[in-house]
């Protein structure tokens, strides 16, 4: 998830190519499927052309997302993405990392497939358009558990993302107090954790203890989760902060 400098180079360029091809072809330019930190980044970066890119995933809530960059309004339906859905005994327990496992099996780059969700029998897999004809021929089995491809009228699908508002007291926004009541850990356990790389800010490592977390800051954990930070609620007699934490589980 979360990558090097040259990477994010390399990125950019992608996106400045894409906003080009989109002015000189008169029509959409596409790339995908973004991870979250892609997403964040490039919307900070091209803050500047934020009118002409747009993100989509396939539904509302999705994580993984393609990359539109176009002058004028684009519609959902014109992204090159398609939903594949599959049934599979429910004795059979498939995961996310069964179905994307056997995905990349077949050669297919990882850009090219979005989200996966997994129910007790049934799965919908996001990939772009010109990889579902190949896929829906070679997939039939995930890892020995045998899968059926059916319309997509037929698959339940409703995901809504495990979210949970976490209310915490402490001392001030800087980062090692936040980590802290989050984690439950002292603050100097805190402090070791952070300093060891394991917490991100907005998807870039911060090993700054003394690090100021405002609203909508994006603080990630290894090991705990997602977390995003909103508004002060109030402050207690004592003077500590109280706060709402948005975590995703």
């Amino acid at each position: 998830m979360f990558t090097s400098d040259k990477d994010d180079n390399n990125l950019f360029s992608r996106v400045d190519d894409a906003l080009s091809l989109s002015q000189i072809r008169h029509k959409p330019s596409f790339i995908g499927f973004l991870n979250e930190r892609e997403q964040y980044i490039i919307s900070k970066h091209f803050g500047f052309a934020k009118d002409k890119i747009v993100f989509f995933g396939g539904y509302k809530n999705a994580v993984r997302k393609v990359m539109c960059a176009f002058d004028y309004d684009v519609s959902n339906e014109d992204f090159p993405i398609e939903k594949l859905c599959y049934k599979f005994r429910k004795e059979d327990t498939l995961s996310h990392r069964d179905f994307l496992g056997s995905l990349m099996g077949l050669g297919i780059e990882r850009s090219c497939v979005g989200d996966i969700i997994v129910g007790d029998s049934y799965a919908a897999v996001f990939v772009k358009s010109e990889v579902s004809d190949y896929i829906k021929t070679q997939l039939s089995k995930i890892g020995r558990a045998g899968v059926k491809l059916i319309p997509e009228n037929e698959c339940d699908f409703s995901y809504e993302p495990d979210t949970e508002v976490l209310s915490l007291v402490v001392s001030s926004m800087r980062l090692d107090s936040v980590v802290s009541a989050i984690t439950k850990l002292s603050r100097t356990k805190a402090a070791s954790l952070i300093n060891s790389g394991k917490v991100f800010t907005n998807y870039s490592e911060n090993c700054k203890v003394s690090y100021f977390l405002k609203p909508d800051d994006i603080l990630t954990i290894r090991g705990n989760g997602k977390f995003i930070i909103q508004e002060q609620s109030s402050i207690t007699k004592k003077g500590r902060l109280k706060i709402n934490i948005v975590h995703y589980r």
